[in-house]
């Protein structure tokens, strides 16, 4: 468990990422939601506090318990898995913050449910998010998340409960006095590595690796963004790419946990953009129905790098936050299936209408899922004049 003194951390670090993220300053008046599971509830306590003295006006939801969730997947009928609560709609659509306080007391209770029952349900809430996406493009809302650790995850990971908390503690700073100084300080060094990747007129990326050869063609009016104060902890620095120039293999040697089910070594063969042959050492068949989910969802949406020197996360945490920020010997890149993020637009993000979306080849889907990569690598960019400039190799960008 955290001490009082690193949650009291642990909430400043938040509220720097959530103001940190958003475009325009919030202002007193303004709704911030809250979400958290029971085991976080301590957090936020202090997070509503803070909330509070900022003038903000907090909306508090706890999490449903693994055995509500299990229930809920397990007895729901059709009408009841895609029923919208009175007022939902209506409070996403003047929401300007969010946080979520994730601290699962199970991350296997879903594993024996029918995934086309949860693919349902988040094909049904969908819009929710279509509607802060919006907001968040207007400058109205910002998000950020954080994790606690919880004896599922210490277990899962093969840590125990106090090892897996010092992974926490050192990976957001919280053994600093200042971890929000600390913050800053990468902020500001990933902002230079951005902008000197974004001065490339690149045609595509190649990833080489033992098991990875992999094409990824940024396209027209993309930038790199990341460590932007959404996520707490975020090392990592990402694009989302034109999935229709995405060729070739890549393989995921990081296990995931996704909805219940545990998966190992996912391999993509990509070809004109889409996920042509899936397979995994285990859980292939929740892999290949995941990517049946939508048209978007063998698709690519997101691709990503983490610096080393940046990221002090060393060990496998079962669960994505942390492994996608993985540091380690060779730091990490992962790719993202579905939906891809529109603010890795270059020009004004407010502009782009579902049709720009498409043309651009910013891809759709209600899946987003993040398989990583720790093998060394290199990544090399293939410029518009036809040079070639090696921008990440052995677990650092070439900055």
């Amino acid at each position: 468990m955290l001490t009082d003194t690193q949650l009291k951390r642990y909430a400043d670090v938040l509220l720097w990422g959530l103001k940190t993220a958003r475009s325009k300053p919030f202002k007193k008046g303004e709704v911030v939601l809250v979400r958290f599971n029971l085991d976080a509830i301590r957090l936020a306590e202090i997070l509503e506090s803070r909330i509070l003295e900022m003038g903000l006006n907090p909306v508090r939801r706890m999490n449903p318990t693994p055995e509500m969730e299990k229930n809920f997947y397990g007895l729901a009928n059709r009408r009841q898995l895609v029923f919208d609560p009175p007022g939902e709609a209506e409070l996403y659509r003047h929401l300007n913050g969010s946080i979520f306080l994730s601290a699962p007391a199970s991350i296997t209770h879903l594993s024996a449910i029918d995934p086309k029952k949860i693919s349902r349900f988040t094909l049904s809430k969908k819009f929710l998010r279509d509607i802060l996406e919006e907001r968040e493009q207007a400058g109205r809302f910002s998000w950020t998340l954080c994790m606690l650790p919880t004896a599922e995850l210490a277990r899962h990971a093969g840590m125990d409960e106090a090892d897996y908390a010092k992974q926490i503690v050192k990976a957001c700073f919280l053994n600093r006095r200042d971890p929000v100084k600390q913050w800053r300080a990468v902020y500001k060094n990933a902002a230079s590595i951005k902008r000197w990747i974004n001065s490339m007129a690149v045609k595509y990326y190649h990833i080489e690796s033992a098991t990875v050869d992999l094409k990824i063609t940024p396209g027209e009016q993309r930038r790199w963004i990341g460590i932007s104060g959404h996520n707490i902890p975020s090392f990592e620095l990402f694009v989302s790419p034109d999935w229709r120039g995405t060729s070739g293999v890549y393989y995921a040697d990081q296990p995931s946990y996704r909805s219940g089910n545990l998966v190992k070594g996912v391999r993509l063969t990509f070809k004109k953009g889409v996920a042509v042959a899936v397979d995994a050492q285990s859980g292939s068949d929740f892999v290949k129905k995941q990517l049946k989910m939508d048209r978007g969802a063998s698709r690519l949406g997101e691709f990503s790098l983490t610096d080393k020197r940046f990221s002090k996360i060393n060990r496998f945490m079962a669960n994505t936050l942390f492994d996608e920020n993985f540091g380690g010997r060779w730091g990490n890149c992962h790719v993202a299936l579905g939906a891809s993020y529109a603010d890795t637009y270059s020009g004004n993000v407010q502009s782009l209408t579902k049709e720009k979306k498409a043309r651009l080849g910013y891809n759709d889907s209600a899946l987003h899922w993040d398989l990583v990569n720790t093998e060394k690598k290199r990544v090399v960019a293939h410029l518009a004049d036809g040079c070639r400039t090696t921008i990440y190799e052995n677990g650092c960008f070439k900055y």
